[in-house]
């Protein structure tokens, strides 16, 4: 007896249609895709975060220290 049989599916649909309606089936189903897609979004964010540490692992450190040189300086004159 196979659990997930096309005469079972069927019942569950109906079931789950008389339990909460046709007009909160949607609103259920795009709920349920909001969660998926920020889990998924979660999931490549730390999948980014641990590619990017084993990248600057791997990269040689720099040890001649350099000065940073600002050349966005802007000036403001007033006159009198």
């Amino acid at each position: 007896m196979d659990l997930f049989a096309p005469n079972h599916l069927i019942l569950i649909a109906l079931i789950v249609l008389l339990l909460f309606g046709g007009k909160k089936i949607p609103e259920l189903m795009r709920g349920l895709g909001r969660g998926v897609r920020e889990f998924n979004d979660a999931k490549s964010n730390v999948r980014q975060e641990i590619e990017n540490s084993t990248r600057e692992r791997e990269q040689p450190v720099n040890t001649t220290a350099t000065t940073p040189t600002n050349t966005n300086t802007t000036t403001t004159t007033t006159q009198p």
